[in-house]
């Protein structure tokens, strides 16, 4: 078989990006509703309030995913949904919601695998300090607790955090997300650190209060570099550049995997970022370290790098002019997905499961009343063939998430990006599914083989 005969196909969304606010109907606001209503926050002024109305169309969405032969889908809880002020009471009608949304996946033969956090923290934490209060980590497992005790009879995948570069870097460093703070690089590692021992803290409660036996990882940006040449000393400078950290900057694998998997901040790493680091207290680095079934990875694109002929240090290639890019001109590296994986399986000896990968296009509904996407379905022909590479080459590697099922709200682009299988309109909220749809449905059904490599 072209992949492992257990090989988790699936698809990926987060909470905010398609639910519609929980304020809406008697939940909490996050950081998000405050970040939509900063004028000039989101590109096209739009916000998170109806997104794609999941909430009310979660049956429509079950059935369309069983449809489209689709067995597993990684979904997020809302934090604010479960509990408003992020602490204390419980909504029940929020959390009722994700519990008939496991029963619904379910009842169409569709696995759940559930994230606690994609970004989407409570407005009234932020106020008390958000990341920056040490507390958070307490906050955050005491939710993992109410969502764990309700869920895990049923649920069997957890993934604590989502994409903490990004909450953290594009959060509080550069302000491009919520909740749009630009802070010094030390408190910005505070925050990390205290997201990493919210992480820790979160494994520990699914290991000890899950009804039924889970498997635990979580899903961080993987930003791989990819060898100019299949040279030993280009593979050699990529590897090196994949753990290594271009200055004081969260854009950093070791950073957050070295703390969850080896129990400590990479050397390097620390004498560079010096008295901005981190002092964790006693006990915090063993909390963080919790043992992990996979190590999950979003990765999108790769930087090429080769070996510089004179010093052999890792040197970055630019990419080569007309690259393939997609319209958040991100460029289109399908060894990303080779390498990527190959390099984190060696260092950190875990099982890979690609948590998010996909593009963004401009899709829209054709006069034949279809949606027409062959780039995108090139592009994951291309990606996925390099993952079967990876595979038959000797990496471990557990499952696959497409982002995403369904078009929706992409963070500060707002709607302009459509990175689903499914079309959304906007105005109607009828799903129209795309070209790519049925074509990943084959994939599914042939378990890989009717990729045109």
């Amino acid at each position: 078989m072209p992949f492992p005969t257990n090989f988790q196909w699936g698809v990926a969304t987060a909470s905010y990006q398609i639910e519609g606010a929980p304020y809406m109907v008697g939940g909490g606001r996050s950081v998000w509703d405050m970040f939509c209503e900063r004028p000039g926050a989101i590109n096209d002024a739009s916000n998170g309030d109806v997104a794609c109305d999941h909430f009310n169309r979660y049956k429509e969405d079950s059935a369309l995913m069983k449809e489209l032969g689709i067995p597993n889908y990684r979904l997020s809880i809302s934090w604010p949904r479960v509990m408003p002020e992020g602490v204390g009471a419980v909504d029940q009608k929020g959390l009722a919601f994700y519990d008939k949304l496991v029963d619904e996946l379910l009842e169409n033969g569709i696995q759940p695998h559930v994230t606690l956090f994609h970004w989407d923290l409570p407005y009234e934490l932020y106020l008390k300090g958000g990341w920056l209060n040490r507390d958070s980590a307490d906050w955050f497992a005491d939710y993992s607790q109410i969502v764990v005790d309700k869920l895990s009879d049923r649920v069997a995948s957890w993934m604590t955090l989502n994409e903490p570069q990004c909450f953290i870097g594009l959060g509080m460093q550069s302000a491009l997300h919520a909740p749009g703070d630009r802070l010094n690089f030390k408190e910005v590692l505070l925050a990390g650190h205290h997201a990493m021992l919210a992480h820790g803290k979160a494994v520990q409660v699914i290991r000890a209060r899950s009804a039924k036996p889970s498997r635990v990882g979580w899903a961080p940006v993987g930003a791989p570099s990819i060898p100019e040449s299949n040279s030993q000393a280009d593979i050699d400078a990529a590897r090196e550049a994949t753990f290594s950290t271009p200055g004081k900057t969260v854009w950093s694998n070791t950073w957050w995997h070295d703390p969850v998997f080896f129990g400590k901040y990479p050397d390097l790493e620390v004498e560079m970022f010096g008295s901005d680091c981190p002092v964790p207290k006693a006990g915090d680095m063993e909390t963080i370290c919790q043992p992990l079934d996979f190590y999950g990875a979003n990765i999108y694109n790769g930087q090429t790098v080769r070996s510089n002929a004179a010093s052999g240090e890792p040197e970055s290639v630019p990419h080569h002019l007309g690259i393939g890019r997609t319209v958040y001109h991100w460029p289109v590296t399908p060894d990303a997905l080779y390498w990527g994986p190959k390099f984190f399986y060696e260092r950190y000896g875990k099982p890979i499961v690609i948590t998010e990968n996909g593009l963004g296009l401009s899709d829209w509904v054709a006069l034949d009343g279809k949606v027409h996407d062959p780039q995108r379905i090139d592009f994951l022909s291309r990606y996925l063939g390099s993952l079967e590479r990876a595979i038959d080459d000797g990496v471990e590697i557990d499952g696959y998430f497409q982002w995403s099922l369904m078009d929706n709200f992409e963070w500060y682009e707002g709607y302009r990006f459509r990175f689903g299988l499914v079309h959304v309109n906007y105005q109607t909220q009828e799903r129209t599914p795309k070209d790519s749809a049925y074509w990943y449905r084959d994939v599914i059904k042939s378990n890989g083989a009717s990729i045109n490599r």
